[in-house]
């Protein structure tokens, strides 16, 4: 018999490392052409995070994304931008981004400024052009950069971010731990053969609070690769040791999750920007994960009525889950007919 069952797991994730310092820094350089140069200790490991700190400098400098190059995580060359984890690069490397453009972009709305004569504080740099207020004029970044380098001035930055956070009272656990936080729902359909315990998700719905989607379709990613980590901590994957060594170390024994075995996945993103975020981001990557499989465990719950505490809900547990209701309750699988 197959059993139809729904769940919800919600969470909330503290962005960054926990009630301790952990800063980043940036260099920016705008070039004669109007290139930037963007050097940032940032690791990309397939997250996107070289992409988002692209766009973060082209939209704080006012040039296109294809005339930003990133150089990240070289020692010889990049400043220090902590680790990627704790969903931090965006939030961290992407305020430092955005103050070291800041600081290379000074010289030149100075420069505007005098220029133009306007008030600096009417001036934006957007689309290749300087604007006043809301009206484009007819100066270009790149003739300002040539203006800048005719004075001697060069169009360098430099810019840290370190979120502000305390440590802990041992004595009463209180402080500020984390700067900002992510928060998440995620609903879980499943349909589970109550014969061969094999569990089916259906669905996933997910809805993160991201604070800014600077690349809406990578948090999309991120969102749904979170949730494919999920199933795979839910339902297949488990290390299995004996005496202190790993009997399962190979794929073929180690299942994670396939293309086959990922349902569909409904991302919703939630824009509640973050004030000391870079245009109001915070971070997604490791809040993906998170809700999934306890809202799967909450859909198999729903659909047996039986609570399985034991992760991955493998076939074999929820037989004998069944099995020992069943003995419990011997109108048990009356109630399931």
């Amino acid at each position: 018999m197959k059993k139809r069952g729904f769940g919800i797991g919600t969470m909330w994730y503290g962005i960054g490392n926990t009630a301790s310092n952990n800063p980043a820094g940036a260099f920016v350089d705008i070039s004669d052409d109007g290139t930037v140069t963007v050097l940032t200790g940032c690791a990309d490991m397939g997250q996107g995070s070289t992409t988002v700190l692209a766009q973060i400098a082209a939209e704080t400098i006012g040039v296109c994304l294809e005339d930003v190059v990133v150089v990240s995580a070289d020692t010889g060359v990049t400043p220090d931008a902590g680790a990627s984890s704790a969903s931090r690069q965006t939030y961290i490397s992407g305020n430092a981004v955005r103050l070291a453009a800041e600081s290379a972009r000074e010289p030149m709305l100075s420069k505007a400024a005098e220029i133009l004569n306007r008030p600096i504080q009417t001036l934006t740099l957007k689309q290749g052009r300087i604007w006043n207020g809301d009206q484009p004029t007819e100066l270009t970044v790149k003739e300002l950069i040539t203006k800048c380098r005719g004075d001697g001035n060069l169009t360098l930055g430099h810019g840290y971010f370190n979120p502000a956070a305390t440590k802990l009272d041992p004595e009463n656990g209180q402080g500020i731990p984390y700067a900002t936080y992510a928060f998440a729902t995620q609903v879980a359909e499943v349909i589970v053969d109550t014969e061969t315990g094999m569990v089916e998700v259906t669905k996933i719905v997910a809805a993160h609070d991201v604070g800014k989607a600077i690349n809406p379709q990578s948090v999309e990613g991120q969102i749904e690769g979170g949730c494919a980590m999920g199933l795979g901590y839910a339902l297949t994957e488990e290390v299995v040791i004996k005496d202190g060594e790993i009997k399962n170390p190979a794929l073929s024994t180690y299942l994670v999750p396939t293309s086959m075995d990922v349902p569909e996945v409904y991302p919703i993103i939630i824009e509640e920007l973050e004030a000391s975020g870079p245009y109001g981001a915070k971070g997604v990557g490791e809040p993906a994960l998170v809700p999934t499989a306890a809202a799967i465990a909450n859909a198999v719950t729903d659909a047996l009525g039986i609570r399985i505490y034991d992760l991955p809900m493998t076939p074999e547990k929820i037989v004998e889950a069944i099995k020992a209701a069943s003995e419990e309750k011997p109108n048990y699988e009356t109630k399931l007919k």
